[in-house]
């Protein structure tokens, strides 16, 4: 009996520890993980703050490369007086797609979805370039004027500027980061 009570006055010190132990073990746990989840917001607050100017940044050339290769634009930056339609066409080429790859690396500061539009739009610039020229009646002979007035025309027939929609979506994604 001697064992029993020696045993039985053991575990009414032992039970009542090892459950304040628990709850104590609980509660730094928990303290702990909200300690980690705070630092993880206080490093993301950091890094936005970092990133936000760059991002903002980013989003400023891309709306500027758009607005540079918008037919309009490109046509009165690079003028056509001299040249000959060809040479114009060839001239045009390289701008636009200068201009591209000037502007390549804003891409890690987009959506996958807006980078593709900027694609998307520099392509369809290029395509009524090309489209104007080849429509051309013996282009070597012509003057550069005579294509830019072609593809002013084309821009009229299609009515829209073939980098609108991409503009639209730069705009509407930057406006997001606020």
């Amino acid at each position: 009996m001697d064992t029993t009570a020696y045993l039985f006055d053991l575990l009414k010190i032992i039970l009542p520890a090892l459950i304040v132990a628990g709850a104590i073990f609980l509660l730094i746990q928990q303290y702990l993980e909200k300690e980690q989840q705070r630092r993880v917001i206080e490093l993301r607050l950091e890094n936005s703050k970092a990133t936000l100017p760059i991002r903002l940044q980013a989003y400023e050339r891309i709306i500027l490369f758009l607005e540079r290769i918008s037919p309009n634009n490109i046509l009165v930056r690079l003028s056509s007086a001299g040249q000959t339609a060809a040479d114009y066409h060839r001239q045009l080429q390289h701008e636009i797609r200068a201009e591209y790859e000037h502007n390549l690396s804003q891409q890690l500061y987009v959506s996958p979805e807006a980078w593709n539009l900027v694609k998307e739009a520099k392509e369809n610039v290029l395509t009524m370039v090309n489209r104007a020229y080849h429509g051309l009646q013996n282009p070597t002979q012509l003057r550069g004027t005579e294509l830019a007035k072609r593809i002013l025309e084309g821009m009229m027939t299609d009515a829209a500027d073939p980098t609108d929609q991409a503009l639209s979506s730069v705009k509407r994604e930057a406006a997001g980061l606020f």
